[in-house]
């Protein structure tokens, strides 16, 4: 029988269970984050807690931390909206968006190859 914990999922006799090899340090095993714990650091850094504290504490960089904050935080507002965007329609203008990038980044491409004389396309016809 196990029991989940703030740090993660212990088994009665209170060792932890890792998926980690023998010969791998458990320091440096990476351990999947559930959404219920995030939101629990993301509620304590919420309440005033430290930033780096809690990094320090979770093992996760402050940006993963600060990054999850945000989330939350964006995830929160689209619930106060009098219309809420479907979760579909947040995936496709987020798919949107990458598509939009990285046709820019490709037209920037096509501009630099032509500014230094290769031809726009470098495949060569047999």
């Amino acid at each position: 029988m196990s029991r989940v914990t703030e740090t993660g999922v212990e088994d009665v006799e209170g060792q932890g269970r890792s998926s980690a090899r023998s010969d791998e340090p458990e320091a440096r095993r990476e351990v999947r984050w559930s959404a219920r714990r995030k939101e629990g650091v993301v509620m304590r850094l919420l309440r005033g807690e430290s930033l780096d504290l809690l990094a320090r504490e979770t093992g996760q960089p402050a940006g993963r931390v600060a990054a999850w904050r945000e989330e939350f935080l964006a995830a929160g507002r689209e619930g106060l909206k009098s219309r809420p965007v479907a979760v579909e329609d947040v995936a496709l203008g987020e798919a949107q968006r990458k598509v939009g990038e990285l046709s820019m980044e490709v037209d920037i491409l096509h501009a630099l190859l032509e500014r230094k004389g290769n031809p726009q396309s470098p495949r060569r016809s047999k």
